[in-house]
This record gives C-alpha cells, structure tokens and sequence, in this order.
C-alpha cells in the first residue's frame, strides 16, 4: 500500500464541489429505497465473505466496483486506534494496468474527517477550481467521491475513495447519498468484527491465563511437610492472574526440609516463566546436594545462563535439620526474616555483609546463615507485597507496622499469618495491589 499518499498543503488545491449532510442515520439520503436496499445487501453479503479485518476492506472495494461502474480507483484509509492516524487499509484498480500512485486530496480529507460528511467533485479535470491540482492534473482524476466510516460512538474510524479517470464517467449527488450509506454499513460491520474479534481474543486470553494459573499452582507445594514439633504456614496471593513470586518446601529425607521464598523482578506472565525456572532449578538441586550454599550458588549459575531478559531474583533458599533443629539459609538479596524469640524480642537474621539477588552474578559466593530453632520461636519470611501493600492514599504498610503485629501477638503461625494477611487487606482497603504477596512463616511448637 505505499502507492498511496496525501498531498502536502503547498500542492492541495482540491475544491469541495458537493457535501453530503452530517449526521447520523440512512433514513436522510433521499435515494429510492429498493436502491438503498440493493446496495446494502450487496455490501454485507460481500463483506461476509471476509474472513478477517485484514480482507474486509478489501472486500468492500470489491462491492463498491460492483455498485459504482464508473469507479477506476478505490482506497480505504482506517484510523490507528493507538496513533489516531490513518492508514490505507486497502487499494484497488479496475484496469490491472493502472499503477499510477494513489494521491490523496488533503483538504477533502479534512473536510470528511472534521465535518463527518461525505463530499464529491463532479468534474474535476473540467473545473478551473482544479487547474492547478497535482493530483488532478498528472493523473487526470474526472470525479471524486469521498465519505467517512462513522463508529458506534460518532467518531470516524475510516474513509472510503473513490475516483474516475474518464471523460463523460462523472459521479452524481445519488452516488454520494449511496455512498454515505455503504459507508455506514461498512463501519457497522468493520466494528462490529473488530469488536467480535477483540472479545474472541480476550477469550482465548482468559483462557490461557486460567491455564497458566493452573500451572502455576501446580508448582507450587500440594501440601506441606507434617513434622512433629514444628508448625508451618505459607500464604500466596497473585497481583495479577500469574504472578513471579515463589516458595516451596521439599522433605529430602526424614531429618531434612528445604524451604524457599522468592521474588521475580516484574509481574505477570514474564515473571511467572522466571518462576518456574527457579522451581525447577531448586527442585533438582536440593535432591543431590546438601550444602545451602552451594545448592544457591549452582541454582545462581543455572538462572544467569538462562535467558530471562535481565529479571533477577531476590531469593532465600533453607534447611532445617530437624535432630538438631538448626536452620541454615542463604538470603540472596532478598528482605531480611524476622525471629521471633521465646522472650517475645523479634530482631532481623542477616548476614554481616549484603549478598546479591539470584541472575546478577554467575560467580557469586553466597555465605549461609544459621540458628537453632527454640521451642516457641518463629521465623517469618516475606515479600516485599506484604510491606508495599498500599492504601488509597498511597501509603505503605511498611516494615514498623508488620513488627510491631509480630511483636503484640502470641499466636500460634498459623494464626498469626492469619492476623497479618488481615492486617494487609484491611490496611488496602480498596485500592489496586501491584505486588505479589507471599508470607512463610515457620515455629516450632512450645
């Protein structure tokens, strides 16, 4: 379609010679009806042969040569949804040797889209109005018809041109009226497609979305470990349908649980296929080695050789040894756990220097944590959707106000993953989430 162009300003000197009356509705034209009918008919049976938006409108230039003889040359320009600028959807010739360049009269143009009113020129080469036309001139345009596609909404979503070359083949103001109402039908059905389309698509993305949830929560732990002496909580809410936060826990063997807790940088499908590489990684590391970090630093060199498009990965990665009950971790960039102490004091586990997040560095050497878990403690692990949950006034739950719960209460995990969950969402109210939430919490029992 690039033989097609709008003359520039300095060479435009079309003249508007007929305007159709604005406004919306058939029943304004004056053209007979059974003609109104025919015309129609012809228009919609043509278009109905369209198999998408892309054929239609060639499939009404096809139907327009049918319905307008003197027609040489036609074009159909639709409005970008996104730019607002139009574009030629499609061209036609009615002679296969005719490939003169299709140009375009700029002030016809601003007349149809400004006004919303099909205009005609009923002799162009013959009307001194338009000696000095390029476009009339060069390519010997006789007559013009010009009309605009009018959307549900008022708007003009598109612009229907036609011309002839030859003497004595001039269009009428019938031919305008006519035209102005295959225009009509013509937009009734290009939005009513597109519309159609568009619910199709959206369809097939719920759809697949519903699919990938399910894969999603696939991923994710079915149940997790039942080990006397220990409690365990976990909570996972999406921001969107999938999200990219992540946490697991694996039983190796009887005195070994794994745990991980992780948080893909973004939302959303893209971060959700990080997620799940970082499962898997995990998932077949932990089965061959005990070390935690040296499980981190292969599952690090696993995700830096993928291809994630630059997301790191906040990450934790533990074990607890339940003869022991000691706890090793390694915090990958991620935000510090909370302890809480059988005194009721809570302070933040971390290492003496901060390490960085999972698919930064492929040599990075993670340092473990550790800590004997006590009868009563709880170690709590969290994503940044707990403490950016915001309200409607933008404000953040923020680390002081999930302290200072964790500090007043003397619940058991379960209970008290609870009580924060519900601190989050009364604090949000209404207003919009943009953060995957993800709380771990794990206790061993008084």
């Amino acid at each position: 379609l690039k033989n097609v162009s709008v003359r520039p300003h300095a060479t435009d000197k079309s003249t508007i010679l007929r305007a159709s009356e604005s406004g919306s509705g058939l029943a304004r034209f004056q053209i007979k009806p059974e003609i109104k009918l025919k015309a129609i008919l012809e228009i919609s049976r043509t278009i109905a042969t369209a198999t998408d938006l892309d054929s239609m409108a060639e499939r009404v230039l096809e139907g327009l040569f049918h319905i307008f003889p003197a027609a040489d040359r036609g074009c159909i320009l639709l409005r970008d949804h996104d730019n607002q600028r139009f574009f030629p959807k499609a061209v036609r010739h009615r002679r296969a040797d005719d490939q003169e360049a299709l140009q375009l009269s700029r002030t016809v143009l601003k007349a149809v889209t400004d006004n919303k009113t099909g205009v005609l020129s009923a002799d162009a080469a013959n009307d001194e109005r338009f000696v000095k036309s390029e476009s009339v001139s060069t390519l010997t345009i006789r007559s013009i018809l010009c009309a605009p596609m009018l959307g549900m909404d008022g708007g003009v979503i598109g612009i229907i041109n036609l011309d002839t070359q030859l003497a004595g083949q001039m269009f009428s103001d019938e031919d305008l009226e006519l035209l102005m109402v295959i225009a009509g039908q013509a937009a009734l059905s290009y939005e009513s497609a597109r519309l159609m389309i568009s619910h199709v698509e959206k369809q097939r993305y719920d759809n697949e979305m519903e699919i990938a949830a399910r894969v999603q929560k696939g991923l994710l732990p079915a149940k997790i470990p039942e080990v006397p002496g220990y409690e365990f909580f976990v909570s996972y809410e999406a921001a969107r349908v999938v999200g990219g936060d992540y946490y697991d826990f694996i039983q190796t063997s009887d005195s070994l649980i794994w745990f991980a807790l992780g948080d893909v940088a973004g939302k959303g499908v893209p971060a959700s296929l990080v997620m799940s590489r970082v499962c898997s990684a995990v998932r077949s590391t932990v089965e061959f080695v005990t070390d935690v970090a040296d499980a981190v630093h292969r599952v690090n060199h696993h995700i830096d050789e993928a291809a994630h498009d630059g997301r790191f990965i906040t990450f934790i990665l533990g074990q607890i040894e339940l003869t022991e009950n000691l706890v090793s971790f390694v915090n990958a960039g991620h935000l510090e756990p909370l302890l809480r102490e059988t005194d009721g004091t809570l302070r933040e586990l971390s290492a003496e220097h901060p390490s960085v997040p999972l698919g930064v560095m492929d040599d990075y050497e993670y340092q473990a944590i550790q800590h004997h878990l006590q009868p009563g403690e709880q170690l709590i692990l969290y994503t940044d959707g707990v403490t950016e949950a915001m309200n409607e006034e933008r404000e953040q739950f923020g680390i002081e106000r999930l302290k200072s719960l964790i500090l007043d209460s003397r619940l058991n995990p379960a209970e008290l993953g609870e009580q924060i969950l519900k601190a989050v969402r009364t604090f949000a109210g209404q207003a919009e989430q943009y953060d995957d939430l993800t709380l771990v919490i794990i206790g061993r029992t008084p």
